[in-house]
């Protein structure tokens, strides 16, 4: 019986980037040219640098990552994955009694709002945010919560 691979399994996993043509599906939302397909710890390597009290949105790890690789834009799809293996990995990591952990809570949307994908959901994203000096507001409706004046916390990657 084949046992379910590990969050760091997947980040570890032996592969390089890829850079491809904008696929006819995307070109709409991306625009033409090229698309970068990244590596898992190449997502990884960007939220580490992110400092504590400070935040980053996905939209700039994306962006940081196409200019790194001389490419239009980076893959939201796969991105967004590899930011979620991240933060699972992370998990398992605090699990195995590791201190320095990838602090993929400090990685929210481009409003502002908090991850319901990531472990423990928004409310456990909230608890490490609120330890780092930030408010958290309230969701409204379908929309997450979200940090209050996200904008001045951002970091540059």
């Amino acid at each position: 019986m084949k046992t379910r691979t590990s969050s760091r399994e997947k980040l570890e996993k032996e592969q390089e980037p890829k850079i491809v043509d904008i696929p006819p599906k995307m070109v709409k939302r991306l625009g033409t040219g090229k698309m970068l397909i990244p590596r898992p710890l190449d997502v990884d390597a960007l939220i580490r640098k992110v400092e504590k009290g400070r935040l980053v949105i996905q939209n700039r790890i994306r962006e940081r990552l196409a200019k790194d690789f001389g490419v239009d834009v980076t893959c939201p799809i796969t991105s967004g994955i590899f930011i979620r293996i991240a933060a699972e990995a992370a998990e398992e990591d605090l699990r195995a009694g590791r201190k320095e952990i990838t602090p993929y809570w400090r990685v929210i949307k481009s409003d502002g709002g908090l991850n319901p994908k990531f472990p423990g959901g928004v409310e456990a994203q909230a608890v490490h945010l609120r330890e780092e000096g930030h408010t958290i507001l309230k969701g409204e409706g379908k929309k997450p919560p979200r940090v209050k004046d996200f904008e001045k916390y951002l970091q540059k990657l």
